[in-house]
């Protein structure tokens, strides 16, 4: 999961900075920190908040050769 990623699949689902991180049981700064690339985030959290967007249906995928990395919603 990229920065990018985690701020849209955020938005995509309407969640605050706040909703997300009670969601994934984080402090806010946490998710503020990766989305502004700030880097610090060990990758057990990064998994953790990750499965919880995909709890709430969002689907990550990677860049390929017809563009970069992103995300949806599973219909």
């Amino acid at each position: 999961m990229t920065p990018l990623q985690l701020k849209l699949a955020r938005t995509a689902l309407d969640l605050s900075i706040r909703d997300l991180a009670k969601l994934a049981d984080v402090a806010p700064s946490t998710i503020t920190r990766f989305e502004s690339g700030n880097g610090g985030t060990q990758r057990r959290t990064l998994e953790h908040i990750q499965k919880k967007l995909e709890d709430q249906g969002v689907i990550f995928f990677d860049a390929d050769a017809s563009g970069g990395p992103g995300v949806r919603l599973k219909s």
